[in-house]
C-alpha cells in the first residue's frame, strides 16, 4: 500500500502517486518495484566509485553464466540493447566505422524483418542508422523470402520472440537461414522472463544476440541486458558509454549511460529472479485477487470473476445500463483519483491484476472501485 512517506515524496514535487492494476510492467509508470534487497544494494553501492568499465565486464560475466550466454553487457534498457547490438552488426568493433554511426555509407545496414514481427519498438535498431527491410505481406512470410532479401548490405535480421504465430518464420529456421548466409540473428525478448527457462532459450536455440528489459524482471526500469556471441557483445560495449569514454572512438551511444547502481541492481534481481519461488509469488496474486473479490461482494449489476491460470486478475463484468455508468468511465474516474489507480477496461468489462502492485493496495482498489459502483 501507498504509504504516507510515498505519497509525500511525489506530492512535493506536485505529482500523483499511481497504483499500477494493468498487469503490465509500464514504462510510462515507471516499470517496476523494486525488492529491499535490490534497494538495499543500491544504497551500499553509493558508498564509493567504480571503475565503470571493470564494473561492466564482471557484471557482464556474471550475468552471462546466469543467462548460459557466451557473453553479457549491461545496458540502459532493451531498446539500448537492439540498438548498440545493431551497430555491432553493422560496424563490428572497426574504429573507422564505429566513429561513422549513424552514417551508414559503405558498410552493412540493412535489418530484415517478417512483416508480420513488425511493431512499435522496431524502430529501436534504426538508432545507429540501419535501415529495415520488411519482407512478406498481411498473408505472412515464407523463408524464400527471407533469403531472397539477403545481400551485401544486409548486416542482420531481426525476430520479436514474442510475435511468432500464423503465417510467420519461426525462429529455428530463421536461425538456419541466418547460419547458411553467415548473417547474425537479433533476438528482441523483451518480456521473455518467465519462465526462468526463457532467458536461457534463444542462445540455446543459436541466436547471436538477445534482447531483454530488465524491468521484466524487476531490476530498475532503465536498465536491460544484451547477451550471446562474445566478439558481438564485446563490439556493443564498445559502441557504448563505457566504450567512448574508456577508449578514443567517439562511438554514437555516449548517450546510452548507466549508474553504477542501477548495474548492480540488476545483477542482484536477475539473481532473486533466477531463484525465486515463483509458485509463491502467484499464489500472492491470487490471494490478493480473492480479497478484492469478497470485498466486492454483494454490489450489485457485477460479476467478478478471477483470470488466469495461475490466477493473476479480477475480471469484473458490469451491467452499465443498470449501473448507469460504463467501464470507461469508471476506469477514468479511477485514474483520476489520488493515488491515481490505473486499469484495464474493455467493452464493458473491468480487469484488475495484481501483478504489479504493493500489498494491501487491493483494499485501496476496492475501496474506491465500491464507493464508484454503488455511488
Amino acid at each position: 500500500m501507498i504509504n504516507e512517506g510515498g505519497r509525500r515524496v511525489y506530492e512535493e514535487l506536485g505529482a500523483r502517486p499511481v497504483i499500477n492494476a494493468t498487469g503490465g510492467h509500464l514504462t510510462l509508470l515507471g516499470g517496476s518495484i523494486l525488492s529491499s534487497k535490490v534497494r538495499q544494494a543500491m544504497q551500499q553501492a553509493n558508498r564509493y566509485y567504480v571503475d565503470m568499465k571493470e564494473l561492466l565486464d564482471r557484471t557482464g560475466q556474471i550475468v552471462a553464466e546466469l543467462l548460459g550466454a557466451e557473453a553479457a553487457y549491461v545496458t540502459p534498457g532493451c531498446c539500448a540493447a537492439l540498438a548498440l547490438g545493431t551497430a555491432a552488426c553493422m560496424a563490428g568493433s572497426d574504429p573507422e566505422k564505429m566513429e561513422r554511426l549513424p552514417d551508414v555509407r559503405g558498410m552493412r545496414h540493412e535489418v530484415i524483418i517478417q512483416k508480420g514481427l513488425r511493431y512499435k519498438y522496431d524502430r529501436c535498431v534504426t538508432v545507429p542508422g540501419a535501415k529495415l527491410v520488411e519482407v512478406g505481406d498481411e498473408s505472412g512470410t515464407k523463408p524464400e523470402q527471407i533469403e531472397a532479401a539477403i545481400r551485401e548490405r544486409t548486416a542482420a535480421i531481426q525476430y520479436l520472440a514474442s510475435g511468432g504465430g500464423e503465417g510467420v518464420v519461426p525462429l529455428e529456421e530463421v536461425i538456419r537461414i541466418g547460419r547458411r548466409h553467415n548473417i547474425p540473428i537479433i533476438v528482441d525478448a523483451a518480456a521473455q522472463v518467465y519462465p526462468v527457462e526463457n532467458m536461457r532459450k534463444y542462445t540455446a536455440m543459436g541466436a547471436d544476440l538477445v534482447c531483454y528489459g530488465a524491468k521484466y524482471f524487476d531490476a530498475p526500469n532503465s536498465t536491460g541486458i544484451l547477451c550471446g556471441r562474445r566478439h558481438l557483445v564485446q563490439a556493443a560495449a564498445l559502441h557504448g558509454f563505457i566504450g567512448f569514454e574508456s577508449s578514443p572512438y567517439r562511438t554514437f551511444g555516449r548517450p546510452m549511460k548507466l549508474d553504477r547502481q542501477e548495474i548492480i541492481a540488476l545483477v542482484v534481481a536477475l539473481r532473486e529472479w533466477m531463484t525465486m519461488d515463483h509458485q509463491a509469488r502467484f499464489e500472492s496474486y491470487e490471494r490478493r485477487v480473492r480479497e478484492l473479490q469478497k470485498k466486492l461482494e454483494g454490489v450489485p449489476n457485477i460479476e467478478a470473476t478471477p483470470q488466469g491460470s495461475p490466477v493473476t486478475s479480477l475480471h469484473i463484468a458490469l451491467d452499465e445500463k443498470a449501473l448507469g455508468k460504463t467501464a470507461v468511465e469508471i476506469t477514468d474516474a479511477l485514474r483520476e483519483g489520488d493515488p491515481s489507480i490505473w486499469l484495464r477496461s474493455q467493452a464493458d468489462t473491468i480487469t484488475v491484476s495484481m501483478a504489479n502492485i504493493m500489498d494491501g493496495d487491493e483494499l485501496v482498489i476496492a475501496d474506491r472501485l465500491k464507493r464508484l459502483l454503488l455511488g
